[in-house]
Protein backbone atom coordinates (compact mmCIF):
# COMPACT_ATOMS: atom_id res chain seq x y z
CA UNK A 1 0.00 0.00 0.00
CA UNK A 2 1.17 3.48 -0.80
CA UNK A 3 0.53 5.82 1.98
CA UNK A 4 0.78 9.67 2.12
CA UNK A 5 1.28 10.50 5.93
CA UNK A 6 1.18 13.92 7.23
CA UNK A 7 2.96 15.76 10.49
CA UNK A 8 5.28 12.99 9.90
CA UNK A 9 7.84 14.32 11.82
CA UNK A 10 5.32 15.29 14.72
CA UNK A 11 4.89 13.39 18.20
CA UNK A 12 2.56 10.67 16.54
CA UNK A 13 2.86 10.76 12.56
CA UNK A 14 6.37 9.90 13.36
CA UNK A 15 5.31 6.62 15.01
CA UNK A 16 2.88 6.11 12.23
CA UNK A 17 5.42 6.51 9.69
CA UNK A 18 7.65 3.97 11.68
CA UNK A 19 5.05 1.47 11.76
CA UNK A 20 3.82 1.28 8.07
CA UNK A 21 7.71 1.53 6.96
CA UNK A 22 8.40 -1.51 8.99
CA UNK A 23 5.62 -3.21 7.06
CA UNK A 24 6.86 -2.73 3.86
CA UNK A 25 4.99 -0.76 3.02
CA UNK A 26 5.37 2.40 0.66
CA UNK A 27 5.66 5.88 2.86
CA UNK A 28 5.65 9.24 1.84
CA UNK A 29 6.30 11.37 4.97
CA UNK A 30 5.47 14.99 4.63
CA UNK A 31 5.75 18.08 7.09
CA UNK A 32 7.19 21.38 7.37
CA UNK A 33 10.49 20.57 7.26
CA UNK A 34 12.39 16.85 6.82
CA UNK A 35 14.14 14.84 9.63
CA UNK A 36 17.34 14.57 10.47
CA UNK A 37 17.79 10.83 8.65
CA UNK A 38 16.31 9.04 6.17
CA UNK A 39 14.16 6.31 6.82
CA UNK A 40 13.66 2.80 4.17
CA UNK A 41 10.55 2.56 2.72
CA UNK A 42 9.81 6.52 3.48
CA UNK A 43 10.30 9.66 1.25
CA UNK A 44 10.46 12.10 3.05
CA UNK A 45 9.30 15.79 1.75
CA UNK A 46 8.75 19.31 3.58
CA UNK A 47 5.48 21.44 2.66
CA UNK A 48 3.35 24.08 4.01
CA UNK A 49 0.09 22.07 4.03
CA UNK A 50 -1.96 25.81 4.77
CA UNK A 51 -1.23 26.44 1.11
CA UNK A 52 -3.69 24.54 -1.45
CA UNK A 53 -1.44 24.40 -4.48
CA UNK A 54 1.37 22.75 -2.06
CA UNK A 55 -1.03 19.86 -0.18
CA UNK A 56 -2.68 19.12 -3.59
CA UNK A 57 0.43 18.44 -5.70
CA UNK A 58 2.18 16.50 -3.11
CA UNK A 59 -0.96 14.19 -2.31
CA UNK A 60 -1.34 13.88 -6.03
CA UNK A 61 1.68 13.56 -7.62
CA UNK A 62 2.20 10.54 -5.38
CA UNK A 63 -1.21 8.64 -6.08
CA UNK A 64 -1.84 7.22 -2.58
CA UNK A 65 -3.96 4.40 -2.01
CA UNK A 66 -4.30 6.18 1.25
CA UNK A 67 -3.84 9.72 3.17
CA UNK A 68 -3.24 9.68 7.03
CA UNK A 69 -3.55 12.98 8.05
CA UNK A 70 -2.02 14.24 11.41
CA UNK A 71 -0.42 17.33 10.55
CA UNK A 72 -1.73 20.70 12.42
CA UNK A 73 -1.33 22.13 15.97
CA UNK A 74 -2.33 19.96 18.13
CA UNK A 75 -3.71 21.51 21.19
CA UNK A 76 -4.89 24.46 22.58
CA UNK A 77 -1.73 27.21 23.83
CA UNK A 78 0.59 26.03 21.94
CA UNK A 79 -0.51 29.07 19.24
CA UNK A 80 -2.47 31.97 18.81
CA UNK A 81 -6.43 30.67 18.61
CA UNK A 82 -6.72 32.17 15.12
CA UNK A 83 -3.79 30.75 14.09
CA UNK A 84 -4.60 26.99 15.70
CA UNK A 85 -8.46 27.38 13.80
CA UNK A 86 -6.99 28.85 10.49
CA UNK A 87 -3.97 26.33 10.39
CA UNK A 88 -6.43 23.19 11.53
CA UNK A 89 -8.80 23.78 9.15
CA UNK A 90 -6.57 24.98 5.96
CA UNK A 91 -4.69 21.40 6.64
CA UNK A 92 -7.85 19.29 6.95
CA UNK A 93 -9.63 20.98 3.50
CA UNK A 94 -6.97 20.31 1.50
CA UNK A 95 -5.69 17.03 2.32
CA UNK A 96 -9.41 16.25 2.54
CA UNK A 97 -9.67 17.93 -1.01
CA UNK A 98 -6.30 16.11 -2.57
CA UNK A 99 -7.24 12.73 -1.04
CA UNK A 100 -11.08 13.05 -2.64
CA UNK A 101 -9.12 13.91 -6.09
CA UNK A 102 -6.70 11.17 -5.82
CA UNK A 103 -9.24 8.58 -4.90
CA UNK A 104 -7.74 7.69 -1.68
CA UNK A 105 -9.23 7.25 1.56
CA UNK A 106 -8.16 9.07 4.75
CA UNK A 107 -7.50 8.27 8.54
CA UNK A 108 -6.78 11.56 10.46
CA UNK A 109 -7.04 12.92 13.92
CA UNK A 110 -9.22 14.64 15.19
CA UNK A 111 -10.09 14.97 19.05
CA UNK A 112 -12.13 14.39 22.10
CA UNK A 113 -12.38 18.15 22.55
CA UNK A 114 -14.61 18.81 19.95
CA UNK A 115 -17.17 17.74 22.67
CA UNK A 116 -16.31 21.04 24.49
CA UNK A 117 -15.65 19.68 27.65
CA UNK A 118 -11.82 20.41 27.51
CA UNK A 119 -11.04 24.27 27.46
CA UNK A 120 -14.53 25.18 28.68
CA UNK A 121 -14.45 28.87 29.97
CA UNK A 122 -16.84 26.93 33.11
CA UNK A 123 -16.02 23.28 33.68
CA UNK A 124 -19.48 21.48 32.81
CA UNK A 125 -20.01 17.38 33.01
CA UNK A 126 -21.02 15.59 30.15
CA UNK A 127 -24.77 14.35 29.63
CA UNK A 128 -23.63 10.58 30.12
CA UNK A 129 -20.52 8.61 31.05
CA UNK A 130 -19.28 6.76 30.06
CA UNK A 131 -18.99 9.68 26.53
CA UNK A 132 -19.42 8.00 23.66
CA UNK A 133 -19.20 9.30 19.72
CA UNK A 134 -23.01 10.13 19.66
CA UNK A 135 -21.98 12.83 22.77
CA UNK A 136 -23.54 16.58 21.47
CA UNK A 137 -20.67 18.36 20.02
CA UNK A 138 -20.52 21.90 21.38
CA UNK A 139 -16.74 23.35 21.82
CA UNK A 140 -16.38 26.88 23.09
CA UNK A 141 -12.31 27.02 22.11
CA UNK A 142 -10.52 27.29 18.84
CA UNK A 143 -8.95 23.92 19.07
CA UNK A 144 -12.19 21.93 19.82
CA UNK A 145 -14.11 23.96 17.12
CA UNK A 146 -11.21 23.32 14.41
CA UNK A 147 -11.65 19.45 14.64
CA UNK A 148 -15.34 19.97 14.75
CA UNK A 149 -14.93 21.91 11.43
CA UNK A 150 -12.96 18.87 10.22
CA UNK A 151 -15.08 16.39 10.68
CA UNK A 152 -17.98 18.46 8.46
CA UNK A 153 -15.51 18.88 5.57
CA UNK A 154 -14.61 14.88 5.89
CA UNK A 155 -18.46 14.34 5.54
CA UNK A 156 -18.50 16.93 2.58
CA UNK A 157 -15.62 15.07 1.17
CA UNK A 158 -17.12 11.71 1.91
CA UNK A 159 -20.25 12.65 -0.20
CA UNK A 160 -18.35 14.55 -3.22
CA UNK A 161 -16.13 12.11 -3.96
CA UNK A 162 -17.10 8.91 -2.77
CA UNK A 163 -13.92 7.96 -0.74
CA UNK A 164 -14.06 6.76 2.95
CA UNK A 165 -12.74 9.00 6.11
CA UNK A 166 -12.06 7.93 9.41
CA UNK A 167 -12.08 10.65 12.56
CA UNK A 168 -10.22 9.51 15.39
CA UNK A 169 -10.99 11.02 18.70
CA UNK A 170 -7.78 10.51 20.46
CA UNK A 171 -7.22 12.05 23.99
CA UNK A 172 -3.94 13.11 25.81
CA UNK A 173 -1.65 11.23 23.50
CA UNK A 174 1.51 9.85 25.88
CA UNK A 175 4.71 8.07 25.03
CA UNK A 176 6.44 4.67 26.67
CA UNK A 177 8.32 5.90 29.13
CA UNK A 178 7.64 9.54 29.07
CA UNK A 179 3.83 9.36 30.32
CA UNK A 180 3.66 13.52 31.31
CA UNK A 181 0.07 12.03 32.23
CA UNK A 182 1.37 10.26 35.88
CA UNK A 183 3.46 13.63 36.19
CA UNK A 184 -0.18 15.13 36.92
CA UNK A 185 -1.76 12.33 38.87
CA UNK A 186 1.59 12.63 41.71
CA UNK A 187 0.36 16.15 42.76
CA UNK A 188 -3.13 14.91 42.10
CA UNK A 189 -5.54 16.07 45.48
CA UNK A 190 -9.10 16.20 44.59
CA UNK A 191 -10.44 18.72 47.11
CA UNK A 192 -7.87 21.40 45.58
CA UNK A 193 -8.16 19.70 41.57
CA UNK A 194 -9.22 22.04 39.13
CA UNK A 195 -12.04 20.38 37.13
CA UNK A 196 -10.24 18.27 34.26
CA UNK A 197 -12.33 18.70 30.80
CA UNK A 198 -10.94 14.99 29.58
CA UNK A 199 -11.80 12.98 33.04
CA UNK A 200 -8.01 12.00 33.44
CA UNK A 201 -8.46 9.96 30.11
CA UNK A 202 -5.22 9.33 27.79
CA UNK A 203 -3.99 6.83 24.91
CA UNK A 204 -0.72 5.44 24.38
CA UNK A 205 0.91 6.40 20.52
CA UNK A 206 1.17 2.75 20.32
CA UNK A 207 -2.67 2.24 20.17
CA UNK A 208 -3.16 5.34 18.14
CA UNK A 209 -1.11 3.64 15.54
CA UNK A 210 -2.62 0.39 16.19
CA UNK A 211 -6.39 2.18 15.67
CA UNK A 212 -4.89 3.76 12.27
CA UNK A 213 -3.93 0.65 11.01
CA UNK A 214 -7.33 -0.72 11.70
CA UNK A 215 -8.82 1.74 10.25
CA UNK A 216 -7.50 1.65 7.22
CA UNK A 217 -7.80 -2.39 7.12
CA UNK A 218 -11.60 -1.18 7.36
CA UNK A 219 -14.15 -0.94 4.64
CA UNK A 220 -16.31 2.05 6.59
CA UNK A 221 -17.72 2.71 3.12
CA UNK A 222 -18.36 6.79 4.70
CA UNK A 223 -17.37 8.47 7.49
CA UNK A 224 -16.86 7.17 11.05
CA UNK A 225 -15.25 8.61 14.10
CA UNK A 226 -13.43 6.66 16.89
CA UNK A 227 -12.29 7.31 20.01
CA UNK A 228 -8.85 6.15 21.12
CA UNK A 229 -8.46 6.00 24.87
CA UNK A 230 -6.98 3.57 26.93
CA UNK A 231 -8.93 1.52 29.11
CA UNK A 232 -8.41 3.30 32.40
CA UNK A 233 -7.87 6.67 33.94
CA UNK A 234 -4.46 7.58 34.42
CA UNK A 235 -4.86 8.84 38.41
CA UNK A 236 -5.30 5.17 39.23
CA UNK A 237 -8.76 6.15 41.19
CA UNK A 238 -12.05 5.11 40.57
CA UNK A 239 -13.07 7.28 37.94
CA UNK A 240 -17.03 7.64 38.85
CA UNK A 241 -15.93 8.68 42.57
CA UNK A 242 -13.05 11.14 41.22
CA UNK A 243 -16.01 13.30 38.76
CA UNK A 244 -18.30 13.92 41.71
CA UNK A 245 -15.50 14.59 44.13
CA UNK A 246 -13.90 17.11 41.81
CA UNK A 247 -17.37 18.11 39.85
CA UNK A 248 -19.35 17.83 43.01
CA UNK A 249 -21.89 16.17 40.97
CA UNK A 250 -22.15 12.94 38.25
CA UNK A 251 -24.15 12.97 35.31
CA UNK A 252 -27.85 10.83 35.74
CA UNK A 253 -26.55 8.45 33.37
CA UNK A 254 -23.38 7.48 34.61
CA UNK A 255 -22.47 3.32 34.43
CA UNK A 256 -18.66 3.36 35.02
CA UNK A 257 -16.68 0.68 36.98
CA UNK A 258 -13.35 1.36 38.96
CA UNK A 259 -10.92 3.17 37.15
CA UNK A 260 -12.48 2.47 33.68
CA UNK A 261 -12.01 5.54 31.19
CA UNK A 262 -14.61 8.17 31.15
CA UNK A 263 -14.60 7.63 27.32
CA UNK A 264 -16.20 3.95 25.49
CA UNK A 265 -14.21 2.56 22.91
CA UNK A 266 -17.23 0.12 22.55
CA UNK A 267 -17.34 1.06 18.56
CA UNK A 268 -13.83 0.66 17.80
CA UNK A 269 -14.21 -2.57 19.19
CA UNK A 270 -17.37 -3.50 17.69
CA UNK A 271 -16.54 -2.17 13.53
CA UNK A 272 -12.52 -2.35 13.70
CA UNK A 273 -11.62 -4.91 15.91
CA UNK A 274 -9.53 -2.60 18.04
CA UNK A 275 -8.99 -2.39 21.39
CA UNK A 276 -6.19 -0.48 23.40
CA UNK A 277 -3.47 -2.74 24.82
CA UNK A 278 -1.18 -0.27 26.91
CA UNK A 279 -1.67 1.24 30.21
CA UNK A 280 -0.25 3.42 32.29
CA UNK A 281 1.11 0.74 34.48
CA UNK A 282 3.34 -1.13 32.24
CA UNK A 283 4.39 2.35 29.83
CA UNK A 284 5.26 4.51 32.43
CA UNK A 285 8.61 3.60 32.90
CA UNK A 286 8.84 1.21 29.55
CA UNK A 287 11.81 1.80 27.80
CA UNK A 288 10.80 2.05 23.89
CA UNK A 289 12.43 3.80 21.14
CA UNK A 290 11.19 6.00 19.61
CA UNK A 291 11.56 6.56 15.58
CA UNK A 292 15.33 6.44 14.59
CA UNK A 293 15.08 9.08 11.51
CA UNK A 294 14.14 11.61 14.25
CA UNK A 295 17.72 11.58 15.93
CA UNK A 296 20.40 13.93 15.24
Amino acid sequence: MKLVVTGATGGAGSWIVEHFASEGHDVVGVDLERPPRERENVTFLAADLTEQGRAWETILEHDPDAVVHFAGIPRMGIAPETETVLTNVATAYHAFEAAGRAGADVVWTSSESLYGMPFAAEPFLPDSLPIDEAHPQRPEDGYGASKLVGEELAKKTVRKHGISIASIRPSWIQYPGEYEAREVAADFDPATADPSGNFWSYVDVRDVVSIVDAALRADLGGHEAYHAMAPDNYLGRPTAATVEAVFGDLPADCDLDGERSAFSTAKAERELGWEPSHTWRDAETERVEGPAFLRE
